[in-house]
């Protein structure tokens, strides 16, 4: 074979993708496959042809280019595959995989010698796998260094609020997302929820928290015949995720990014399900730009102190995601 190595940066890159928390198949074919594409000169294949090769071959063919660029900048390869087993075995805990997908997984990638490239500015998965490399209890390191992985749970929401404020009240109530594998995706709108959950149930070996806004109750029932024993579905009592925040809170918080906030009238908990509108008023009145979630919720995450903070909702949300870990 006719090679043009990777550099550093390009296996750093190769290894950060193969090891965050995507569908094991389709991320290693990706891999594999443009490494396949860009870097091996001879023998030459095209994109249709590395869409039809077997499994193993694209594996092969990888694993050579991979290892062959390896050496050229560690001087040698590690002959110490253990590493590989466990990633083998991580994503087989997680992912639900068929004899094809598991060709790809068992390969000898030299995982050992990338591993000294790893430091402080590298991604939080590549963190983990270099904690992998060096100690036997990751669980404890995982919380040593909150890096999130081995991933045990996924948390599916509607939107970015959630995202933003649920690890921070998490974190009030003692229970650190990253130091715990919980990863939590914004699927962008209850729909999108759905079809999440319907993806990830046929594909995860680990549980899922599904939160739903009042008005995705049909979109719950929806799921509900198809949820599996390990999975929970919670749907917010009172409205949007911003109606559940603490009135004291937000008002807090509003007074902390607008000024004379006090002047007025603050009373939007009176009214389930319309405390959005009445921040779209808010900042309109105020003569500041459009109201946008993200920003909020970033407000109201440098505004949060202690458990006062939080509704009984929202603790009630912690505890039932505490509960599926």
């Amino acid at each position: 074979m006719k090679i043009k190595a990777l550099t550093k940066e390009q296996i750093l890159l190769s290894i950060d993708r193969l090891t965050r928390f995507k569908n094991t198949e389709v991320k290693y074919l990706r891999v594999f496959r443009e490494i396949i594409l860009h870097n091996l000169i001879s023998p030459n294949f095209n994109k249709h042809e590395l869409e039809i090769m077997d499994y193993e071959s694209i594996k092969k063919y990888a694993q050579e280019i991979f290892n062959y660029s390896v050496k050229i900048i560690a001087g040698e390869n590690s002959s110490d595959y253990s590493l590989n087993k466990k990633l083998y075995n991580y994503e087989k805990s997680v992912y639900k995989q068929d004899k094809e997908t598991e060709k790809l997984l068992n390969n000898q990638i030299d995982y050992l010698s990338v591993v000294q490239f790893i430091n402080e500015s590298s991604p939080q998965n590549l963190k983990w796998l270099k904690a992998m490399a060096e100690n036997t209890n990751i669980k404890e390191e995982r919380k040593r260094q909150k890096f999130k992985y081995p991933i045990e749970l996924l948390v599916l929401v509607e939107g970015a609020t959630e995202e933003t404020l649920l690890p921070c009240f998490a974190d009030i109530c003692d229970f650190n997302f990253d130091e715990n594998g919980i990863y939590i995706i914004p699927a962008g709108g209850k729909n999108q929820v759905v079809k999440l959950y319907y993806d990830y149930r046929e594909t995860l070996n680990i549980p899922i928290f599904v939160l739903f806004d009042k008005d995705g109750i049909q979109n719950a029932q929806e799921i509900k015949p198809k949820l599996r024993t390990i999975d929970k579905i919670h749907i917010i009592s009172c409205g949007e995720f911003e109606d559940a925040l603490n009135k004291d809170l937000v008002s807090k918080a509003l007074k902390y990014e607008l000024e004379n906030i006090s002047e007025m009238n603050i009373d939007f908990a009176e009214e389930p399900g319309h405390r959005v509108k009445y921040l779209e008023e808010i900042f309109k009145n105020r003569g500041m730009h459009e109201f946008k979630k993200v920003e909020f919720s970033q407000i109201i995450r440098e505004n949060i102190t202690s458990k006062d903070d939080l509704t009984p909702e929202i603790e009630q949300i912690i505890e039932e995601i505490k509960s599926l870990k």
